[in-house]
């Protein structure tokens, strides 16, 4: 697997830099997983039947950082990237024309807007917006789910890198 930048999380930091620091790690793990790959082994379904593709898992993961730092935690009425009412799933959906330039660089924007929405709020303030049963969420309780979020998917990653090429790795 081709290296890419990936700084492990302080040992000895205070919560907040902890927490940012693991969901740092997380998102270039998820980076790592794709990097030296072509656009089509990105496009490349892990196990047919499945359409799950790691350009599919990045898009996905796009949508959730924009869902819960931008509309839950910052209250933004935003739409999907990629889903849509006809298509719930859409964001895992690729085509031939998805390329990883185009994907990588919606999925920084949103990580980028992310981490200004958090900026914002401490790690005990609530989100502007809602669950689907009407409760706020912390701050501290977005970044842990995130965390769970990216190293879950980071498992699936795995997976799919190595029935691509082989590779394996952290």
């Amino acid at each position: 697997m081709a290296s890419a930048e990936r700084s492990e999380p302080a040992l000895d930091a205070a919560e907040r830099p902890m927490l940012e620091g693991w969901l740092d790690y997380h998102r270039e793990t998820l980076a790592m997983k794709c990097a030296g790959l072509t656009d089509a082994q990105l496009r490349e379904a892990s196990v047919p039947p499945s359409a799950f593709t790691l350009l599919g898992l990045v898009q996905h993961l796009a949508e959730v950082e924009r869902f819960w730092f931008r509309e839950i935690l910052a209250g933004e009425e935003l739409p999907d990237l990629y889903s849509t009412e006809e298509d719930p799933d859409g964001d895992f959906t690729v085509t031939e024309s998805t390329t990883w330039a185009g994907t990588e660089s919606v999925w920084r924007a949103e990580i980028a807007a992310a981490r200004k929405s958090a900026a914002g709020y401490g790690l005990d303030d609530f989100s502007q917006g809602v669950g689907s049963a009407g409760e706020p969420f912390s701050l501290r309780w977005i970044y842990t789910h995130m965390i769970e979020e990216y190293a879950r998917h980071n498992g699936h990653a795995d997976l799919v890198r190595e029935r691509i090429d082989g590779a394996t790795g952290d």
